[in-house]
């Protein structure tokens, strides 16, 4: 099983549409969306290829392939033009192997200011733009950056979670993996 993790799209059409080649490409099942889909938001410039509603088509054609969370850009407004839910704040994905998947934006529920967990669970959020894969008290902290605004030098970027591998990775769209978390040590 694989799951395809992509955060903060911001309405960007070209790397949404980067983002789903990718996704394709993986052979992921299923997409989770973590967010910030298709408002760029105030404290962000406008950017390249700022198409919202063309988003929104691009990502109703994996309606039934997508798990998808709400970010601070996202409104009720977004919900209208999407084929699928993402107003909840967070949403749990049990994992196989009994592993869990804790999933939000990230400005709400973060590395810092977590759910209960259990140990070994997994905190999965976007927010900050910027990738994570490590453990952190018990729990592994998993960001798989901003496929539009990265952060802090970083280029845009997805996740994967690939549970024959027990591996999680983040990956640029070159398919160079950036980081990479092992949950067998």
């Amino acid at each position: 099983m694989k799951l395809f993790i992509a955060s903060d799209l911001h309405g960007s059409l070209p790397a949404t549409e980067k983002m789903l080649a990718a996704f394709e490409q993986s052979g992921a099942e299923t997409l989770i969306l973590l967010g910030d889909l298709l408002n760029h938001g105030p404290r962000n410039p406008i950017p390249d290829g700022y198409q919202p509603a063309e988003v929104a088509q691009c990502l109703n054609r994996y309606s039934e392939r997508i798990i998808a969370v709400r970010g601070n850009c996202d409104s009720e407004v977004d919900q209208m033009l999407l084929g699928f839910p993402m107003l909840a704040d967070y949403a749990w994905v049990l994992l196989a192997n009994g592993r869990r998947l804790f999933l939000t934006h990230g400005h709400l529920y973060n590395s810092a200011k977590r759910p209960a967990l259990r140990a070994g669970d997994v905190i999965v959020h976007g927010h900050t733009h910027i990738p994570v894969a490590q453990l952190d008290d018990d729990c592994v902290i998993f960001n798989p950056g901003s496929t539009t605004f990265p952060r802090q030098e970083y280029v845009p970027s997805y996740g994967e979670v690939d549970m024959d591998s027990q591996q999680l990775f983040v990956r640029d769209f070159d398919g160079q993996t950036l980081m990479t978390y092992s949950f067998d040590g």
